[in-house]
């Protein structure tokens, strides 16, 4: 189940006896956590009734004797059960959730780990509450996500500004979602717009030595430009990691390859194929022309070797810096 239906039931009082998060994304673990902890209860009924565990603290039948309770002077109690990968025997959990109660919101923040899918337990609790693993997000999903992250709080972002912060923040989206609300609070009155020079000011990312001003001088084949922010990348490494780089730029270029297959290049048909904002089409029109569907399948496979390089694959003595640099070469000649 999405993090949103979970929210959107959480929101119209519709309760499950049990929520297990898991998975190596915590930002969805923490936010439906602290949504629970905050409303589910009035001041008043927390007193009795919301007890928060922590796992290196407790153990299966602390926690199982706490959520077999019943509320006082209120429906529902919460029990949130913190770093619950420290329990020790959670396959024991199972003796209260093949039968919970219904007044109790048994809240479990499994986090950086997963249930086996094959046990008895992972099974159990699909049938009897929400189980959910949040997986991390690609490097490549990150600047819809910041896009969708900011329409909910009524702030547009630049385009290019949205790829900007995916490639210096990160697939983290705590870590995004905090710089976010603080871009948010430096916003002029009346402003409701981030810009690339916003960021610039505020954050320190340079707008014109990014990842996304660096594909756009690839699909023109601007030589000195792409060499000029690939010279700064490898003076910059701990800015410009080489992995999420390459990630970044194996996107764009597979957007390119599958604008050469796209019959209908109508801006809009182009736009929703290959997900990009219609404002960059013209971007992806231009490296199509400069760039032939064999070329690109030899870039994409440029793109394979160089990160197993970087992760020191037949390249042991070779830096980052210095891996970029040739492959920024071999794509452009």
């Amino acid at each position: 189940m999405p993090h949103i239906d979970i929210l959107h039931n959480l929101k119209n009082k519709i309760y499950k006896p049990i929520y297990f998060l898991m998975g190596e994304e915590t930002y969805y673990i923490d936010l439906i956590t602290d949504y629970i902890i905050n409303n589910v209860l009035t001041d008043a009924e927390k007193a009795f009734n919301q007890t928060i565990l922590y796992g290196k603290d407790s153990d299966i039948t602390d926690i199982i004797h706490a959520a077999s309770r019943f509320p006082m002077m209120a429906n529902n109690q919460v029990i949130v059960v913190k770093e619950a990968q420290n329990l020790k025997k959670i396959e024991n959990l199972i003796h209260y959730a093949e039968k919970p109660l219904n007044s109790t919101m048994l809240v479990i923040n499994y986090k950086y780990k997963t249930l086996d899918k094959r046990k008895k337990l992972y099974k159990v609790l699909q049938k009897t509450g929400v189980i959910v693993d949040f997986k991390k997000k690609y490097e490549n999903e990150i600047p819809a996500w910041i896009d969708s992250y900011l329409k909910h709080k009524k702030v547009e972002i630049e385009p290019s500004a949205s790829i900007l912060l995916a490639e210096y923040l990160g697939v983290q989206l705590s870590k995004i979602s905090n710089e976010l609300d603080k871009l948010i609070l430096t916003l002029p009155k009346g402003e409701t717009k981030i810009t690339s020079k916003l960021i610039e000011k505020n954050i320190g990312i340079s707008k014109d030595y990014n990842v996304f001003e660096l594909q756009k001088a690839l699909g023109k084949k601007d030589v000195l430009k792409s060499n000029r922010i690939i010279n700064y990348f490898a003076q910059n490494q701990k800015n410009h990691n080489i992995t999420m780089v390459i990630s970044l730029l194996y996107s764009y270029f597979i957007k390119v390859l599958n604008y050469h297959f796209i019959k209908d290049k109508s801006p809009r048909n182009v736009a929703v194929t290959i997900k990009i904002n219609p404002y960059f089409i013209s971007d992806y029109k231009t490296a199509a022309n400069n760039y032939s569907i064999k070329k690109i399948f030899a870039i994409i496979s440029y793109f394979r070797t160089y990160d197993l390089k970087s992760k020191g694959v037949e390249s042991l003595n070779t830096n980052a810096g210095e891996l970029l640099k040739e492959l920024i070469y071999k794509i452009l000649h």
